[in-house]
C-alpha cells in the first residue's frame, strides 16, 4: 500500500483512453463516448472482486460511508455506534446527515469491541459502524449478532482494508453495507474515489441516486430522468475511474506484495515475548496493508519509535497523541467546533464526550506501533528492514 507507488503503462493507456474519447462526466453525453464507460466497467469489476450484486461509485471514501448510511435511511437524531480508532471522516460522514456518533471502544483486534457495542445500544440506535483498520477486521460474527439481536444496520468501513477476507468473504462485503476508499493513499487508487457495495437492491438504488443529485439515471443521455428526492453530488469521474480500472486489474499482484512484506516483518519479531500482535480473528486473513504489534506501554513505544528514525526506519506510527486517526485528541468533535449551528439534538447526543472513560482503547492505542507496507520494498530491502527493527525493540527493552 499504496498502488500509486507502481503505476505503469495499464493506468496510462485507461487514462489516455477517456482524454482521446473527451468525455470525463460518468453520466450523459452517450452520443459522444463511443462506448467508453469506464465508471460503469470499474462497478462490473468491484462487484466480482468483492462478490456483492451491487457497487456503486462515489468520489471519497468519506463520500461512501455517508451515502451507505442515507441509503439505508440513516439521518437527523438516529444514533451511529463507530469506534474510537478510526479517521475522522467516520464521525464526520455521520454527522452530515445530522445523525449522532457514539464512539465506543476497541479491543485487540484494534476494532469495535462488541461488548462495548452492546453496551452503547440505546432507542435511538440504527445502526453499527465496524471500521477494518489498518488492513485487518474486528470481531465479525460477533458484532453481527449483536446487530441481528437488535435490528440494527451493520456499516463496513473497510477504506483501509481492501483485499483482506474473513471466512472467505471480502471485508466490506460482510454487513448490510460495505464502504471503500480509492484516495491517493489506498492500496489502490484512483486519486480520490470511493465505493458503496451492498446486496440489497433498494439501498443500492437509493445510493445510485442520492450520490448524483437524486437523479434516477432512467433513459438515456440523460433525458428522461426524474428526481425521486433529494440527494447531493457525490459522483466520481471518468478519469478517476479509469485509474481505478487499471488498479483493481493489479490488485491481486499487489496484496500479493503487502502480504510477503508483512509476513517478513512479523517473523522477525515473532520471537521477542514482549512483543504481541494484534488478534486477527479465527478465518481471518489480513490485506497485509499494515503491520500492526503491540509493546508492554507508551514509554517503551516512543523509545523505539526513536531509534526507528534514528535508523532510517520509516512510516511507522503510534496513533495515541495522533489527531488524524484517535479519539483523544479529536478536541474539534469533542469541542464541537463548526462552521455551521450543530442542532440542540446532537450537541446532547455527544454531550458524553466531555466525560466518557476510554481507557480501555488508550491501553491498546498507547502499546501498539503500525508501520505501512509499501509495495515498491523488494525483497532484500524488507528482510533488511525487519533486522533492524527487531535490534531496535531489543535494544529498548533491555538495555538500560
Amino acid at each position: 500500500m499504496p498502488g500509486f507507488e507502481l503505476f505503469g503503462e495499464l493506468e496510462r493507456k485507461e487514462v489516455n483512453d477517456v482524454l482521446d474519447n473527451g468525455v470525463l462526466m460518468r453520466y450523459g453525453f452517450d452520443g459522444m463516448r463511443n462506448g467508453h464507460w469506464k465508471a460503469k466497467e470499474l462497478e462490473a469489476a468491484l462487484q466480482h472482486t468483492f462478490q456483492s450484486k451491487h457497487v456503486q461509485l462515489v468520489s471519497s471514501g468519506t463520500a461512501a460511508v455517508s451515502v451507505a448510511l442515507a441509503s439505508a435511511g440513516v439521518g437527523a437524531g438516529d444514533e451511529v455506534i463507530m469506534p474510537t480508532f478510526t479517521f475522522v471522516a467516520s464521525f464526520e460522514a455521520i454527522m452530515m446527515l445530522g445523525a449522532i456518533p457514539v464512539l465506543v471502544d476497541i479491543d485487540d483486534t484494534l476494532g469495535l469491541n462488541p461488548d462495548a457495542v452492546e453496551q452503547a445500544i440505546t432507542p435511538k440506535t440504527k445502526a453499527v459502524m465496524v471500521v477494518q483498520m489498518c488492513g485487518s477486521m474486528a470481531h465479525m460474527d460477533a458484532l453481527q449478532a449483536v446487530c441481528n439481536k437488535h435490528d440494527l444496520l451493520l456499516v463496513e468501513d473497510a477504506c483501509q482494508a481492501i483485499g483482506g477476507t474473513y471466512k472467505g468473504k471480502p471485508l466490506g462485503s460482510i454487513g448490510d453495507l460495505g464502504c471503500f476508499s480509492f484516495d491517493f493513499v489506498k492500496t489502490i487508487t484512483c486519486g480520490e474515489g470511493g465505493a458503496v457495495i451492498t446486496n440489497n437492491k433498494d439501498y443500492y438504488l437509493n445510493a445510485d441516486h442520492y450520490s448524483d443529485h437524486g437523479h434516477d439515471h432512467i433513459g438515456n443521455d440523460r433525458g428522461a430522468e426524474k428526481h425521486p428526492f433529494i440527494g447531493y453530488n457525490f459522483r466520481i469521474s471518468e478519469l478517476h475511474a479509469a485509474v481505478g480500472l487499471a488498479q483493481v486489474k493489479r490488485l491481486p499482484e499487489f496484496l500479493e506484495i503487502q502480504r510477503r512484506n508483512l509476513n517478513i516483518l512479523k517473523e522477525a519479531l515473532a520471537d521477542i515475548p514482549e512483543v504481541t500482535f494484534r488478534t486477527i480473528p479465527e478465518g481471518g486473513e489480513e490485506s497485509g496493508a499494515f503491520f500492526n504489534f503491540f509493546l508492554p506501554n507508551l514509554e517503551i513505544v516512543n523509545k523505539v519509535l526513536k531509534g526507528f528514525s534514528d535508523n532510517g526506519i520509516d512510516v511507522c506510527w503510534n496513533y495515541y497523541n495522533n489527531n488524524w486517526h484517535y479519539i483523544k485528541e479529536w478536541n474539534h468533535l469533542k469541542d464541537l467546533k463548526s462552521l455551521f449551528p450543530i442542532s440542540k439534538e446532537v450537541k446532547d447526543g455527544l454531550a458524553y464526550l466531555k466525560t466518557k472513560d476510554f481507557s480501555k482503547s488508550d491501553n491498546y492505542i498507547s502499546r501498539n506501533i503500525s508501520c505501512l507496507i509499501k509495495l515498491s520494498w523488494t525483497e532484500e530491502q524488507v528482510k533488511v528492514r525487519a533486522s533492524k527493527m527487531a535490534e531496535v525493540i531489543k535494544s529498548a527493552l533491555y538495555k538500560f
